[in-house]
C-alpha cells in the first residue's frame, strides 16, 4: 500500500515540476519581452514657461537597474507560485485517476457486479472508466459461466459414478448372485464407464478447442467432412435418416483435428436431434475469400430465442427430444469453441418446418491473420 501512495506521490510531483517550470517559462517569456520594449523607451517631459508655446524635450523613463531588479523580484516570486499551481493542477488531473484505481481495486477485490459509472464530460478518463466497465462485465459473464460449467460438469461425471457404485453395491449384497447376474452386472457396468469416457472425451475437446489453434495447415475442407460422413453412414441408416451431400473443393488453413471435431458434432447432432425419417445435407463451397461449411437437418421446432442458448456447455433445448438421452450439450459448444478458435464465422437458424441450418465460413486458403 505504501509503495502505491509513493508511487501516486511521485507522478503528482513529476507533473507538479512540468506544470511549473512550463508556467516559470512562460512568465520569463513574458518578462523578457516586457523589459526590452520597456528599456528602449524615452520618457518625453515639458520644459520652459507655461504661457509660451509647448517645449518639451526627452530622457530615459525606466532605467536598467530598476527593471533588472525588478524582473529578479518577479521571477524569485513566480518559483512558489509556479510550484503550487503546478501542484494544484495536477491534483485536480490526478484525482479522477485516484477514484477510478481506488473503485477497481474494490470491484476486482471484492463485487464484479459493481461498476464505476462515470458520467459526464466525455474525456480520456471517461473512455477509460467505460473500457473498465466492460471488462468487469466480460470477467462477470466469464467467471459465471466458468462457475455454472463447473456446476454442471460436476453433475454430468457425478451420475454414472452414483449408478455404477449403486450397481456394484447390490451385486455384492446379493448372495445368491450367479454368473448370469455378475455378468449382467458387469455389462451394465461398462455401459456407464463408457459414458464417462465419452463425456471427458467431449469436456477434454472443448477444453482442446478453447486453447486455441496452435498449428496452421492448409487441407481441403470437403476431404475432412467426407471422412466424417463415411463414419457416420451406418448409424444415420439405422435411425432411418437421409444423409445427403454436395461437396465440392474448399481449401482452408487450420487445426485439422480440430476442424474434424467440428464436423464430426455437426453432423453428431444433426442426427441425434431429428425425426426417425429425418434427413440431413451437408454441402462444402468456396466462395470468393471464404470456405463455407453447412449442415442441415429435419427435427423439432426450435424457437428463434433458444438458438443461441444451444451453444453454451450443457444447454439443451428440452432434456429429451426425440427420446434419447445419450447426449451431453456439448456438441454446439465444441463446435463454437473451434469456430472462435479458428477467426471464423457461425451462422445459424432456425428452419420454419423444424430443425436447424447451421453454416461456418472459414478463410479461404491462408492463415486469416497474415496476409
Amino acid at each position: 500500500m505504501t509503495s502505491h501512495k509513493l508511487a501516486r506521490r511521485s507522478l503528482q510531483t513529476r507533473l507538479a515540476l512540468a506544470y511549473a517550470a512550463g508556467i516559470y517559462a512562460a512568465g520569463v517569456f513574458v518578462l523578457v519581452f516586457v523589459d526590452v520594449p520597456l528599456a528602449s523607451i524615452q520618457a518625453v517631459t515639458p520644459k520652459g514657461h507655461p504661457s509660451s508655446s509647448a517645449i518639451t524635450e526627452t530622457g530615459p523613463g525606466v532605467s536598467l537597474p530598476q527593471l533588472l531588479v525588478g524582473s529578479a523580484v518577479a521571477l524569485v516570486v513566480l518559483i512558489p507560485v509556479a510550484l503550487a499551481l503546478g501542484w494544484y493542477v495536477a491534483g485536480r488531473f490526478l484525482h479522477p485517476l485516484r477514484a477510478i484505481t481506488a473503485t477497481a481495486q474494490i470491484i476486482s477485490a471484492s463485487d464484479l457486479h459493481r461498476r464505476l459509472d462515470l458520467g459526464e464530460p466525455t474525456d480520456e478518463l471517461t473512455e477509460l472508466g467505460h473500457t473498465l466497465d466492460d471488462l468487469f462485465a466480460r470477467l462477470q459473464a466469464s467467471f459465471d459461466a466458468q462457475r455454472h460449467f463447473v456446476a454442471n460438469a460436476s453433475h454430468e461425471l457425478r451420475t454414472p459414478l452414483a449408478g455404477l457404485r449403486t450397481l456394484l453395491e447390490v451385486a455384492l449384497a446379493d448372495p445368491d448372485a450367479d454368473t448370469a447376474t455378475l455378468r449382467s452386472a458387469c455389462q451394465e457396468a461398462l455401459a456407464l464407464g463408457g459414458h464417462q469416457e465419452r463425456l471427458v472425451q467431449a469436456l477434454l475437446a472443448l477444453a482442446t478447442s478453447e486453447r486455441g489453434v496452435t498449428r496452421w495447415d492448409t487441407f481441403d475442407l470437403a476431404r475432412v467432412v467426407e471422412g466424417v460422413l463415411a463414419s457416420r453412414r451406418d448409424q444415420a441408416t439405422e435411425t432411418g435418416i437421409d444423409l445427403a451431400e454436395r461437396l465440392t473443393p474448399a481449401v482452408t488453413t487450420g487445426d485439422p483435428r480440430l476442424i474434424e471435431s467440428l464436423v464430426a458434432n455437426l453432423i453428431d447432432n444433426a442426427i441425434r436431434h431429428n425425426h426417425a425419417d429425418g434427413h440431413i445435407k451437408v454441402t462444402t463451397q468456396t466462395s470468393g475469400t471464404q470456405v463455407a461449411l453447412t449442415v442441415t437437418n429435419s427435427g423439432p421446432v426450435i424457437p428463434d430465442n433458444q438458438i443461441q442458448r444451444l451453444f453454451q456447455p450443457f444447454q439443451k433445448l428440452a432434456p429429451d427430444r426425440h427420446g434419447r438421452r445419450d447426449g451431453y450439450g456439448l456438441g454446439l459448444a465444441i463446435v463454437n469453441a473451434v469456430t472462435q478458435a479458428h477467426h471464423a464465422i457461425i451462422t445459424t437458424s432456425a428452419r420454419p418446418e423444424g430443425g436447424l441450418s447451421i453454416t461456418v465460413r472459414f478463410a479461404h486458403g491462408s492463415h486469416p491473420n497474415l496476409p
